[in-house]
């Protein structure tokens, strides 16, 4: 079986709302490059935030769409999803209210993580009783011993699958342990295997070849490569091999047309396929959705990306939850919990905020200058180090996965680290254990900032948010701020930042707010070099 999983694995990037017209090019391309089953998204009860059509992939939508009769349907389910309800039963008559007579659907595939298969299974019993075609597919494999897998693989056989998969998640298998895993497989399962590799190393289409040779039959690709992180096999590739496994004659110039001009664009817009972040992730076993969440987020430039991956190397990239990575929009939700009052240090000064723009260590003589003579307090955002270490009073942090990035350099650094600290995840705090910790908590509640005693709200993660409002809550008497140059017109994180310093100076109790160096922000200006007097 040659499978093609772009609207369901692609999705990821595009939240699965593909352009109908474009689908029905897909499905032609498809039909002439070989393809035996289109799997066109993901079956789902979550209708939380705004996903397109596959990520459901009702029958109603299905049957809209012109679907060539050579091509079987396919759907997966993810089983933490199966398992989040009070029965399996109870799920899967509401995902698959109508039996494959009556439902475009063909075939349903179940994505499992090692600790949800078994729990997961008796699901194929209650599909195939309906009349459905039924896969599993094991995520994260790679990284098990042999016992467990051949307990899973017997497990396996215990029900009435189609097919049992193996993904490479991680995309750090080579041909050697794809080899070495089928063979673990067969000592329990002796059914169709089928593989879904990723392409960390480059080596998706490789390791999907030895799988065929190793007597595999059932295989996954995406067109360009399109899914989650560097992507997976690509179909214009991985076709061109199975018409000469088959002995077919197969026509490319639909496919390579849709490349052109459909997929091409999208792969500039959102990014996908292989890069050296996602060979390291791949070589160390590190899940490559650390990476795809980075590099989407603009805040984390080339140093703070290959830091968070040396970490991780170093600590396991298993070590946290993956939701880690997106703490800074979702982990600092409850209520703020904080027991350090900033007014110990901060009342009735002012505030000297030292950013990481050039203009810190461009200005660097004018500002010492300054601090030697006016005796503000510095406070310093990271682990900004263009001043001197004596002249710094404070750091300040509170975004989870920069601070894992720079975890050795702040146990290193002298000044106290003020950083939601009773709000950390454990990783953070265990990789900080040792270093001074002023506790001042954060809820990031969008639009609006509240400034208490020992929290603050911010309507964001960014740490220059985060150090306004301390400021703020600590009485100070204004906040001059250095080395805040901004970016180009044109870059999103100028919006960003602009929006963000408005809303502080618009809610009460918010301190002045003055630039001492060049900035193309919207701030009120003075010279350092007329202050240091």
């Amino acid at each position: 079986m040659f499978i093609d999983c772009t609207l369901r694995d692609g999705g990821y990037y595009n939240a699965w709302d593909f352009d109908v017209d474009l689908i029905h090019r897909y499905l032609d391309a498809m039909v002439a490059s070989g393809v035996d089953v289109v799997e066109l998204g993901l079956r789902s009860l979550n209708v939380a935030g705004a996903k397109g059509a596959c990520a459901y992939t009702t029958d109603d939508f299905l049957r809209s769409l012109t679907i060539p009769e050579s091509l079987t349907v396919g759907v997966m389910v993810n089983a933490s999803e199966l398992l989040a309800t009070p029965t399996l039963e109870q799920a899967l008559e509401a995902l698959f209210p109508e039996p494959p007579s009556a439902s475009p659907v063909d075939l349903v595939r179940v994505a499992c993580h090692v600790h949800e298969f078994e729990a997961a299974l008796p699901a194929a019993t209650w599909l195939k009783e309906r009349g459905y075609l039924v896969g599993f597919n094991l995520m994260q494999i790679a990284d098990r011993q042999q016992a467990e897998v051949e307990s899973l693989a017997a497990a396996a056989s215990e029900y009435p699958l189609d097919a049992l998969y193996f993904a490479d998640s991680m995309g750090s298998m080579g041909p050697e342990q794809t080899r070495q895993i089928i063979g673990w497989l067969r000592q329990g399962w002796q059914g169709p295997l089928g593989i879904h590799t990723h392409d960390n190393l480059g080596m998706a289409l490789q390791n999907t070849l030895c799988a065929l040779a190793e007597g595999v039959t059932w295989v996954d690709s995406t067109v360009t490569g399109m899914g989650r992180g560097p992507g997976n096999a690509r179909t214009e590739e991985l076709a061109i091999e199975m018409a000469s496994l088959r002995d077919r004659k197969t026509n490319l110039v639909p496919l390579m047309r849709l490349v052109r001009n459909d997929f091409t664009p999208m792969q500039e817009r959102y990014g996908w396929g292989t890069n050296p972040y996602y060979y390291l992730a791949g070589k160390y076993g590190i899940h490559p959705t650390y990476i795809q969440e980075m590099l989407r987020d603009s805040r984390y430039d080339e140093e703070d990306i290959l830091a968070v991956i040396e970490h991780l190397r170093v600590e396991g990239g298993k070590k946290f939850s993956l939701h880690t990575l997106d703490a800074a929009r979702h982990f600092f939700q409850g209520q703020p919990v904080g027991h350090w009052q900033p007014r110990e240090l901060l009342a009735g000064k002012d505030v000297l905020l030292l950013g990481t723009g050039p203009g810190v260590d461009h200005h660097r003589w004018a500002l010492e200058n300054y601090i030697e003579r006016q005796r503000p307090v510095v406070m310093a955002l990271n682990t900004q180090s263009a001043i001197r270490a004596e002249l710094i009073d404070v750091r300040v942090a509170c975004h989870p996965v920069r601070l894992l990035a720079d975890c050795h350099a702040h146990t290193l650094l002298p000044q106290p680290l003020i950083t939601p600290r009773s709000m950390l995840p454990a990783d953070v705090l265990e990789s900080l254990d040792g270093k001074e910790m002023l506790d001042f908590g954060l809820n990031v509640e969008p639009g609006r900032f509240e400034f208490g005693d020992s929290h603050c709200s911010s309507p964001t993660s960014l740490v220059v948010a985060y150090a306004l409002a301390i400021a703020a809550s600590g009485d100070a008497n204004r906040v001059l701020m250095a080395g805040f140059d901004g970016y180009g017109a044109d870059d999103p994180r100028s919006r960003e930042m602009q929006a963000l310093l408005d809303t502080y100076q618009a809610t009460a109790g918010a301190r002045e707010l003055i630039s001492i160096t060049p900035t193309r922000y919207n701030l009120t200006m003075q010279s350092v070099y007329g202050m240091s007097k």
